[in-house]
């Protein structure tokens, strides 16, 4: 078996076009060519393959592809469905490519997010199961005790989820501030495990993911840096064997 052939939805959604169901709908719909030619359904690429929707070239190279870090101003919603919400984060940006959101941050959040156009890299970066770290800084209502930072640091039962999050670290800051690292993005996560100890979440700000500081002004956003991308594409290569590994564990 040829490693170097891709399945042609997988392609198109490693390059951030569309997902592999969207994808397939395409190519039924015979709007997908490959070489000039429209393929079957199923169909392999290699990389020299020339690949168009509707006649625009799909190109699939790392060098193409956009990496940004935005620090998201509150008020600004993480979905790329510009007809229902107005203040989405892709009009926003405005950038000239077509770019989507790695995760989400709550609209009465702000700080880091990653967008891209590279659909591969995403989908690695969301697995939970590669403990991908996240750092926020969180101001609550009320004056933080030690007991709090064990309890959340410990983990917090999610009655409507049936589970418990995850052990994290958590360290405060001030009175009324505390910072906290997450291997896990359940909805609402942080505001939810406040809740649980009586607490009202502020402000909630992210400040880091993986290696990716949030180092620029609100509503601003800046490209990765080959060094900053170099560093992320280790780590994920590193816990994507991990994770292979884990699976073929009996």
């Amino acid at each position: 078996m040829d490693e170097n052939l891709t399945r042609i939805n997988k392609f198109l959604s490693e390059a951030g076009y569309c997902s592999r169901r969207a994808a397939d709908k395409l190519i039924e719909a015979g709007r997908v060519t490959i070489n000039g030619e429209v393929p079957e359904m199923g169909t392999k690429i290699a990389p020299n393959d020339k690949v168009h929707v509707d006649g625009e070239l799909i190109k699939n190279s790392k060098e193409d592809f956009v990496y940004l870090a935005f620090n998201k101003p509150i008020g600004i919603v993480c979905t790329t469905d510009t007809r229902v919400e107005k203040d989405n984060i892709i009009d926003y940006i405005n950038y000239p490519k077509r770019i989507f959101p790695i995760g989400r941050l709550d609209k009465p959040s702000e700080g880091l997010i990653l967008l891209t156009d590279d659909g591969d890299i995403v989908n690695k970066i969301l697995r939970a199961s590669n403990n991908h770290e996240k750092e926020y800084i969180v101001t609550v209502d009320k004056t933080i005790s030690q007991t709090f930072v064990q309890r959340m640091a410990g983990g917090i039962y999610l009655e409507d989820l049936d589970k418990t999050t995850k052990k994290c670290e958590v360290r405060r800051l001030d009175s009324n501030r505390f910072s906290i690292i997450l291997t896990q993005g359940l909805n609402r996560q942080i505001r939810r495990m406040c809740e649980y100890l009586n607490y009202e979440v502020l402000a909630l700000k992210r400040t880091r993911i993986m290696n990716i500081p949030l180092d620029m002004p609100t509503g601003e956003y800046r490209e990765l840096s080959k060094t900053e991308f170099e560093t992320l594409e280790a780590m994920l290569e590193d816990s994507t064997k991990k994770h292979e590994a884990k699976k073929k564990l009996p």
